[in-house]
């Protein structure tokens, strides 16, 4: 059809009523025409009436017609350009391939289109389309100047339709977000600098966050009732659910959260009014709040992902139950990618680095984040800078004011480890929980005693107590995929505390429970390396100069004496460890195989540092008799290396390595203590000469 009479037949269709069975042919009979055109009046025409066209506006499908939109001007200016190339190289005398209109006029003819009987926010759709077809993948189609007044044409359009909300309406709203977020990239700094920030954030956090977005996470409320009763659980992807699902993955919006959130970060840091920033950082953390309770709601979070594969039936396990994660960590990442430009402004901005509001901003943060630790805990998904920036920058603001500290510990605090008897807790419970232990643990320093004794030692303690549903963590029946993660956090949480030299009275009453615990662990639910650092960490805080040696001034030997007493003890195993889990091949390699027994000397020989001056020559000969007990040669090596390296490594301070030095060559021989291959001269202390060779006189074995 002549493109005349096909302009005619268009301008027609956009007069009839909605019909979704005739509007994929309406939009593409314009995109037809939009690059057969070939008078520039004809193309103004055209998007002068597409933009009031009935049969499109009177019903649209939300944020999809605005995408469809940019979509027609982005592909028409996309073959205007190709075809502009193509032409240049014809012969002449040859007819032009499409309309022959170039670039600029063709784009020109496009924006006079968009004229007061359209919104702004249609002018916007439109103009980001040609930018996008014209200039998108580094074509540079258009001249300098009319790239440059092209943007601020965008941006222009942007701001004249949110300064007036009224008029513009929430999907004019969304459509001028859905704008920027595809324009963004292509504008340059001076256009970027124009864009109405405190008009646009308002606007960003609603449809990022409303139906155009997450839906305020009303998507997980209908899954409930899609679950019949039974021991598998089943979710049929047919599921109006799980169709829902579908439908919020394939929205515009949801599909570009990587650049929305982008977007919003620059919006954010150019902000002139604090006071939107703050409101916007309130939705989010109620949005957090709100997705939290309706997880808690749903059969699936009482699922751990240790049993998924045995609770989730095949369809359910491939099908909807994926997609649902996929959506819930893309929640994770822009949730925090949009809190990290809010944290990282309350440390520069007058108006929310003050005592009145730094606080408040850092605990919210916090709480958004632990509203989120049911996805975060999940696989290792906060394993990303973003989230460790926002994290521990909230952190170290919140540790500058207790009281705050004291607050959020408070509203946070997890039920007690063994209230839910033998049964773990469900794992919504489990990931807050280890979300508390980990914070918990940077903040004793900022605790008050009382506070840190209630708010970190008991809470962390309950989960190492013989009677928490973790003590029977080796069961699979009650294993869950965050018990290593929680022990150990738990143990952390625990050495933070009472290495604080303020909380010594704390340390006084904690670490004889916390050593049994310790000894009760091991090597069951604990590493050899975990336990040589937390004993070593345990024996530092009961000697000086921390108080606690001063109050106890026996109880880092009484330590010593235990760990001692189990080595020596016949019950203590001999056979090698397995690594633990997690641990990489190469790893493997280069970690020395120990027994329970030799990893217990071997955590003696880490304290001995640490002892106090006169105690060391007693324990030193302890040490070397320990060392000889070691029933297996090669871990015997193991151990006998690791004395060395104390004795020579200088790992003591002055005081201790002169202490060292007189048990070594004195009257106690300690030289004669230490076991050595004679063949061996590989293990000589400091200064030592080597070995002469043999036959040319005796060998010396150290020179002090």
């Amino acid at each position: 059809m002549p493109p005349g009479r096909l302009l005619t037949t268009a301008l027609r269709a956009y007069q009839n009523a909605p019909n979704p069975a005739e509007t994929d042919k309406v939009l593409g009979t314009t995109t037809t025409l939009l690059t057969s055109l070939n008078n520039p009046l004809n193309l103004s025409l055209l998007t002068s009436h597409f933009l009031t066209a009935r049969a499109i506006w009177q019903f649209p499908d939300g944020l999809r017609t605005c995408l469809r939109v940019i979509s027609i001007y982005n592909t028409a200016a996309i073959y205007v350009h190709k075809n502009e190339l193509e032409n240049a190289s014809l012969p002449r005398g040859r007819p032009p391939v499409g309309s022959g209109v170039r670039s600029d006029e063709w784009a020109r003819a496009i924006a006079k289109g968009a004229d007061e009987r359209s919104s702004r926010w249609q002018h916007a759709l439109v103009l980001t389309g040609i930018l996008m077809g014209m200039e998108a993948d580094n074509r540079q189609a258009l001249s300098r100047s009319l790239r440059s007044t092209l943007e601020q044409a965008v941006v222009t359009a942007a701001n004249l339709s949110l300064q007036d909300p009224l008029q513009t309406g929430p999907l004019g709203r969304g459509a001028v977000v859905l704008a920027l977020t595809y324009a963004f990239p292509l504008l340059s700094y001076p256009a970027r600098q124009l864009i109405h920030a405190d008009a646009l954030l308002p606007a960003l956090v609603e449809t990022m966050l409303g139906d155009e977005g997450f839906q305020h996470g009303d998507f997980i409320v209908p899954i409930a009732g899609d679950i019949p009763p039974g021991q598998t659980v089943l979710w049929r992807a047919n599921s109006p659910s799980a169709v829902r699902l579908q439908q919020l993955e394939s929205r515009p919006l949801a599909q570009n959260m990587g650049p929305l959130s982008r977007l919003a970060s620059f919006t954010v840091q150019h902000v002139s009014d604090s006071n939107a920033v703050l409101h916007a950082h309130e939705q989010l953390f109620g949005f957090t709040a709100g997705l939290l309770d309706k997880w808690s709601r749903c059969p699936l979070s009482a699922i751990d992902l240790f049993v998924e594969a045995a609770a989730l039936s095949p369809e359910t396990s491939q099908g909807p139950h994926p997609m649902l994660w996929q959506l819930l960590k893309k929640i994770l990442y822009t949730v925090v990618a949009t809190l990290q430009p809010i944290v990282a402004r309350s440390l520069l901005d007058p108006a929310m680095r003050n005592s009145a509001v730094a606080p408040s901003i850092a605990a919210k943060t916090l709480h958004s984040l632990r509203n989120l630790s049911f996805v975060s805990t999940r696989q290792g998904a906060s394993a990303f800078q973003v989230y460790t920036f926002t994290y521990l920058t909230s952190l170290d603001v919140i540790t500058r004011h207790p009281d705050a500290c004291v607050a959020f510990l408070q509203s946070t605090q997890p039920p007690p480890a063994a209230a839910g008897g033998p049964a773990p807790p469900s794992p919504v419970v489990q990931a807050a929980a280890l979300f508390y232990l980990n914070t918990a643990e940077h903040l004793p320093l900022a605790l008050p005693t009382d506070a840190c004794e209630a708010l970190v030692v008991a809470p962390a303690a309950a989960y190492l107590s013989p009677t928490s549903w973790l003590a029977g963590a080796g069961n699979s029946s009650r294993s869950s995929s965050l018990t290593l993660e929680l022990f150990e956090s738990a143990h952390a949480a625990v050495l933070a505390a009472l290495s604080c030299p303020q909380h010594g009275a704390v340390a006084a009453a904690a670490v004889p429970f916390y050593v049994d615990a310790l000894l009760a662990s091991f090597p069951a639910r604990i590493s050899p390396r975990q336990f040589r650092l937390a004993f070593r960490a345990v024996v530092q805080i009961a000697t000086p100069p921390y108080p606690l040696a001063a109050a106890h001034p026996d109880l880092a030997e009484t330590l010593l004496e235990m760990v001692r007493f189990r080595a020596l003890d016949p019950a203590a195993g001999t056979a090698p460890l397995p690594p633990p889990a997690g641990t990489a091949s190469s790893q493997q390699g280069q970690q020395p195989v120990v027994s329970e027994q030799t990893a217990l000397v071997l955590a003696l020989l880490d304290a001995l540092p640490y002892l106090a001056p006169q105690a060391l020559d007693e324990w030193l000969a302890r040490a070397s008799d320990a060392v000889h007990a070691v029933r297996d040669p090669a871990m015997r090596d193991v151990a006998r290396a690791r004395l060395w390296d104390v004795l020579a490594g200088a790992e003591m301070d002055v005081d201790r390595a002169a202490r060292a030095v007189a048990w070594w060559g004195g009257a106690a021989a300690g030289r004669n203590m230490v076991p050595r291959d004679d063949s061996d001269s590989s293990f000589l202390m400091s200064g030592a000469l080597p070995p002469p060779p043999q036959g040319e006189g005796e060998q010396v074995g150290s020179k002090l």
